[in-house]
């Protein structure tokens, strides 16, 4: 399985550094010298190995080995970056999930009503955003925070959202 382990910014110099923010607890891993990860940019999906990492202000400076100067950086700015993970690994921390466990949960409100599937996990800068798809083909992005998803049980299949007004109802 796929997991997203970061996201490429800025190139940095000229020797093909790139300034990459992190979205993996386990940085000494996944960005560890000679890990491939795949860098995915517009649908365009390139296998990167990891020459050298540093952290540099409050981000990781990360440079690979198919990346030769500047140009070919900056041609990797905003793509984000998934390492393979086998399928029964799991986060350390109890209250983290892989995107692969949460696609497919039956998400329901705390009062047992049903409300769809999680379709999707999304990425974005600020947090991650559940997708769910609703039984009339709609969706819904549920900010994924635990004030608005106060439960998962990945092992029931279930996520449970806090409905709020305007969170769920039909434009």
């Amino acid at each position: 399985m796929d997991i997203v382990v970061g996201r490429v910014g800025r190139a940095h110099g000229v020797r093909g550094e790139v300034r990459v923010e992190a979205r993996t607890d386990s940085v000494d891993r996944r960005f560890a010298v000679g890990v491939v990860v795949r860098a995915d940019r517009d649908g365009q999906a390139t296998a990167l190995t990891v020459r050298a990492v540093r952290p540099h202000s409050g981000a990781l400076l990360v440079r690979f080995d198919e990346v030769a100067d500047r140009t070919a950086a900056e041609a990797l700015g905003g793509a984000v970056l998934y390492a393979d993970v086998p399928d029964d690994e799991r986060p350390d921390d109890a209250e983290e999930f892989y995107d692969w466990q949460l696609v497919g949960l039956d998400a329901w409100t705390p009062t047992g009503d049903p409300i769809g599937e999680v379709a999707d996990v999304l990425h974005l800068p600020g947090q991650e955003v559940l997708v769910i798809r609703k039984p009339s083909g709609d969706e819904a992005m549920i900010p994924f925070v635990r004030a608005l998803v106060p439960a998962v049980d990945v092992d029931a299949g279930t996520v449970i959202i806090d409905d709020r007004p305007g969170l769920l109802e039909e434009a």
